[in-house]
């Protein structure tokens, strides 16, 4: 009988103790998880937050380079569409301007700008070209009008110059206006070089 007491008496400690340690743990265990739970949903509102908002960044950087990107490249084209404008009336203007007491000058002015094989041609017919202007006693002064870009591919531009050309002869005294075009071909590539002029020989007196 001692023993059977013994152990009633000791089976109960050994309950307490058990419901003792689930009690207290139970509450601690929760509080965790919930603290847990917490943190959790708090990351990732936070990282879906900067995910957004990095997106957003990304997406407006990307849609401001671009732009600015268009508008270099835009600015770049119009420049270059001047310059070559430009190149071609100066030397439209330079071929129509011509007095017969000075053929060398104009004959210089002719060949400026342009590449070794145009200016080679320019030379070879430098004595025909005197033989008519001297007897006629030719002059002509040039007024600009304006110059377009026809094309351009591989920075080889073709432009249009137009020019009110008004020319003086022994047979036209008091002179004779006409509107003459230059189409001139320049080549950006090689430090803007004429390689081509068409529409010289309308602001040259026929033979």
């Amino acid at each position: 009988m001692a023993t059977a007491t013994d152990e009633k008496a000791t089976d109960p400690d050994k309950k307490t103790v058990a419901t003792s340690t689930s009690d207290e743990s139970e509450p601690e265990n929760q509080a965790w998880k919930a603290v847990t739970l917490s943190i959790r949903r708090s990351t990732v509102l936070t990282a879906f937050s900067l995910a957004l908002f990095l997106a957003g960044t990304l997406t407006f950087g990307s849609l401001y380079w671009s732009a600015r990107s268009e508008l270099n490249h835009r600015d770049t084209v119009a420049a270059d569409n001047r310059q070559a404008e430009s190149i071609a009336m100066t030397y439209a203007l330079g071929a129509s301007t011509i007095d017969f007491h000075d053929i060398k000058g104009w004959l210089t002015r002719l060949g400026a700008g342009t590449s070794p094989e145009l200016s080679a041609k320019f030379d070879a017919t430098a004595p025909q070209l005197e033989q008519i202007l001297l007897p006629l006693q030719w002059t002509s002064e040039a007024t600009p009008q304006s110059a377009t870009v026809i094309s351009e591919s591989g920075g080889v531009y073709k432009v249009n110059a137009y020019l009110t050309v008004n020319s003086t002869s022994v047979q036209t005294p008091d002179g004779a206006p006409s509107t003459v075009t230059y189409s001139v071909t320049i080549d950006r590539n090689n430090n803007w070089t004429i390689t081509d002029v068409g529409g010289l020989q309308s602001a040259l007196p026929t033979k």
